[in-house]
C-alpha cells in the first residue's frame, strides 16, 4: 500500500531536549539493564502525548531524582555546620539537627522507594488533565463534526479538517493523530479510529470513536449518529453549567457565612472581652491578632483556591 504524502511534506523529528540527553547518557544504560515491561507506563505516556519512550522517561526520572538527594545532603551538611559553631542551645541544636538529617533520608527513601510510585503517576495525571480538557471541548468539536456530516463530507475527511481546528484544543490533536495514522501510516480510517479510542484518555471520546466504528461496521449512517452524538453532549454541558452555578451559589452563601459574618462577630466578641477582662486581656489580644492576621485571609484564600480548581476541573 502506497501513500501519496502532500507536496512539501517533511518528517516532524522528535529530538532530546539537552535535559533529557543528559539523562539519557547517565542513566540510559543503568535504566535499560533493569528495566522490567511495563504496559501501564507506556500507555500513559501514549495518553499523554509524552513523547518519550519509557527507558528515556525513566532516565529523567532517576537524574532529577539523584540531583535532589545530592543537593539535600550537601544543604543538610552545610545547614549542620553552621548550626555547630553559633552556640545555640544543645536541646535546639539536637530537635534543629534532626530535622536536618531528616532532609537526605527522606530524599534516600524518595530514591529507593518512591521514585516508580512518584514518576508513574506523572503521566497518568497528564493523561487525566489532557482528559478534561478533552471533555471541555467536545461538544463543539462535535458541532463541527454533525455540519460537515450534514455536507455529505467522508469521515476521513472530517478529520482531517477537524484537526486543522487549533480552537478545539486536546480534540484536535486527537484527530490529528487519527488523520496521521491514515495518511502517513497506510490505515484505513475504521482501524486508525479503533486505535485512538483506545489511546484517547477522555472516556466521552472513547465512547464516541467507538460508535463511529460500530455504526459503520453495522451498516448503519453516521449522518444521523453524529447529530444524535452532539444533541446528547449539548445536553450534557447544560447539566454540568447548571451543576456548576448551583455549587457557586452554595460556595457564595458558605463564604458570606463562613468568611464575612463569623470573623466579623467574633472580633466583636473578642474586643469586648479585651475591654472587660483585664488579667487576660493580653491572651485575648494575641487571639485577635490570629484572626484578623491569619484565619481571615487563610480562609478567603482557601475559597479562592476551591473556586479556581473549579475553574481548572470545568
Amino acid at each position: 500500500h502506497m501513500v501519496k504524502l502532500p507536496k512539501g511534506a517533511k518528517p516532524v523529528s522528535v529530538s532530546l531536549t539537552p535535559k533529557q540527553q543528559v539523562a539519557w547518557r547517565m542513566f540510559g544504560k543503568f535504566v535499560q539493564a533493569r528495566r522490567k515491561e511495563d504496559p501501564d507506563l507506556e500507555e500513559s505516556l501514549l495518553r499523554a502525548h509524552i513523547k518519550l519512550r519509557p527507558e528515556e522517561y525513566l532516565a529523567v526520572a532517576w537524574m532529577n531524582t539523584t540531583f535532589a538527594a545530592v543537593g539535600a545532603v550537601i544543604a543538610a551538611s552545610v545547614a549542620a555546620f553552621f548550626l555547630f559553631f553559633l552556640q545555640i542551645p544543645i536541646f535546639t541544636l539536637l530537635i534543629m539537627l534532626g530535622l536536618v538529617a531528616a532532609i537526605p533520608i527522606f530524599f534516600s527513601y524518595m530514591y529507593f522507594f518512591g521514585l516508580p510510585v512518584g514518576y508513574h503517576g506523572k503521566p497518568a495525571s497528564m493523561a487525566k488533565k489532557r482528559g478534561h480538557k478533552i471533555d471541555k471541548k467536545i461538544s463543539g468539536a462535535m458541532s463541527f463534526i454533525s455540519a460537515m456530516a450534514s455536507a455529505d463530507v467522508p469521515v476521513d475527511v472530517i478529520f482531517k479538517e477537524l484537526s486543522k481546528q487549533t480552537i478545539y484544543g486536546e480534540v484536535a490533536r486527537e484527530a490529528e493523530w487519527i488523520t496521521r495514522d491514515t495518511e502517513l501510516l497506510g490505515l484505513d480510517i475504521l482501524t486508525a479510529i479503533r486505535k485512538a479510542s483506545q489511546r484517547s484518555p477522555s472516556a466521552k471520546f472513547q465512547d464516541f470513536l467507538q460508535g463511529v466504528v460500530t455504526t459503520s461496521t453495522s451498516g448503519g449512517q453516521l449522518k444521523p449518529y453524529f447529530l444524535v452524538k452532539a444533541e446528547q453532549f449539548e445536553k450534557e454541558d447544560r447539566l454540568e453549567m447548571r451543576k456548576k452555578m448551583e455549587t457557586l451559589g452554595m460556595l457564595a452563601e458558605s463564604f458570606v457565612t463562613v468568611v464575612v459574618a463569623f470573623p466579623l462577630f467574633l472580633v466583636v466578641i473578642m474586643a469586648i472581652m479585651a475591654l472587660i477582662s483585664k488579667g487576660s486581656s493580653g491572651t485575648i489580644l494575641v487571639l485577635l491578632y490570629v484572626v484578623v492576621g491569619l484565619m481571615i485571609p487563610l480562609s478567603q484564600f482557601g475559597f479562592i483556591f476551591v473556586i479556581w480548581n473549579m475553574e481548572q476541573e470545568g
